[in-house]
């Protein structure tokens, strides 16, 4: 794709002339995907990580419909983050700057309330702000948001991700259904599909090439003499792929717990997931997996079946499956949302008749691959880079997604990169967060108060 210009686009000239003293020529992939619809006033669905200029691209649409003469709120954007949403309403003002009188103003958790409610008196344009914190306003009807003409979701996955979908129902109710609703996304799980498909009115999708590569799964096939052999195997492949995340399959639910407290007792950190466990030892499991606080599921197919994990960087096949359809959808869970994906299968000669029906595009018994080196072995486990702390607390004690992410992120507390998914159930919420700040995390929610009330809290583990 050739590189377009801004100045190709029919942007107010104050806003051209602003890009060109910002040194903003050339249009990223994604500001050349979605600008063109977003100016037309479509709704738009776009494909857009941090870093891609996505930022640029609604703050320009916003920008550009935006009538400063009203003294009204008329755009909202939505951000998982105090990080991210202040990072937004600075680049906003940044593309901004062209405008006369234009107010630009943040709202979000772990900030004292009186102060925005002050700053919401005086009026603005443009609402940046957290779900939870918004959702506040407007219950104590301090913001309203009648006017809103253009409502964008920024990091929708990661929003949803940390429990928001409830609260982003109820602001999303408050605006005029007549309005172009923007979501921007790295994945595309059905969550998201779902949610646009309520909000959105024939949205215009967005998406960088080569987002979902048919050839994105890299097959590896090893031969193994015996099950000792094939543990091994399993261990040497875990510590030479190195994979964040990591669904291994059993053919039975025995083997299953068997081979995760092997790992386990190797320094892994694994999960068992398979038919005989309690549906809160299973759900807890998901969870921890899911947050990437576990580094490897070893699961049953049956027991894998409905997972919905984005990420998962590489499939293990601690046995050939029976099926050759099977094998397939194994395989297939890795290598999604854009990311290659690895899978690998250990199998003996009595598995060799299986493996010949497989099809795949290399011969899987020809282009079987040696085990990796011995020396390996001499590496630790990779520890995964979050931890999972339970709350004692869940819908039933009106906890909320933005109540425990305002209370890690407030005075004193951790950054919300270091936040990762929160769950919201009954009586519980688990939250995930970063192995580095775990302690300080875990004193943040066990001292302080969530809605007014102390709630007990723990360190999950294997």
């Amino acid at each position: 794709m050739s590189q377009l210009s801004f100045s190709s686009l029919n942007l107010h000239s104050d806003l051209l002339e602003n890009l060109s003293t910002l040194g903003y020529t050339e249009m990223t992939a994604i500001q050349q995907e979605s600008l063109p619809p977003i100016l037309a006033g479509k709704d738009v669905i776009a494909q857009g990580k941090t870093g891609s200029g996505k930022t640029a691209a609604f703050g320009l649409g916003l920008l550009q419909k935006l009538d400063v003469k009203r003294f009204r709120i008329q755009s909202l954007v939505l951000c998982p983050t105090r990080e991210l949403a202040d990072q937004v309403a600075t680049e906003i003002r940044k593309l901004g700057r062209g405008i006369h009188n234009i107010k630009v103003l943040t709202l979000c958790g772990g900030m004292p309330f009186g102060p925005q409610v002050g700053s919401l008196e005086h009026g603005a344009h443009v609402i940046v702000g957290t779900p939870g914190r918004i959702e506040d306003h407007l219950n104590r009807g301090t913001l309203k948001l009648d006017e809103v003409n253009l409502l964008v979701l920024d990091e929708a996955d990661r929003m949803l991700d940390m429990g928001f979908q409830e609260t982003l129902d109820k602001v999303i109710e408050q605006i005029p259904a007549q309005r172009q609703t923007l979501l921007f996304s790295a994945t595309f799980p059905e969550q998201i599909q779902k949610i646009a498909k309520r909000i959105m009115r024939q949205p215009v999708m967005a998406q960088v090439a080569s987002t979902h590569d048919n050839v994105s799964i890299e097959q590896h096939f090893y031969k193994v003499q015996d099950d000792n052999q094939r543990f091994l195997g399993l261990r040497l492949l875990l510590m030479h792929f190195n994979p964040e995340s990591s669904l291994v399959f059993c053919n039975t639910k025995r083997e299953t717990q068997e081979v995760a407290d092997q790992l386990i007792a190797y320094g892994f950190s694994a999960l068992a997931l398979h038919g005989d466990l309690e549906q809160r030892d299973r759900d807890q499991t998901l969870i921890r997996f899911a947050n990437k606080s576990a580094s490897v599921l070893v699961a049953t197919d049956v027991a894998a079946r409905g997972l919905d994990i984005d990420t998962l960087d590489a499939v293990i096949n601690y046995h050939i499956a029976h099926d050759a359809e099977v094998h397939v959808h194994r395989i297939g869970r890795t290598g999604r949302a854009g990311s290659k994906g690895i899978a690998c299968s250990l199998y003996s000669e009595k598995e060799s008749y299986r493996v010949a029906l497989l099809e795949t595009n290399i011969d899987p018994i020809l282009d079987s691959e040696p085990l990796p080196s011995l020396s390996l072995l001499d590496k630790q486990a990779m520890k995964p880079a979050m931890v999972t702390l339970q709350i004692d607390g869940g819908k039933k004690q009106k906890v909320r997604a933005g109540d425990i992410l305002g209370a890690l992120t407030g005075e004193n507390g951790i950054d919300g990169k270091q936040v990762g998914k929160i769950t919201i159930a009954d009586n519980w919420a688990y939250v995930a967060v970063s192995q580095s700040a775990s302690k300080q995390a875990l004193n943040k929610l066990s001292q302080g108060k969530l809605k007014g009330r102390s709630f007990r809290v723990r360190v999950i583990r294997s």
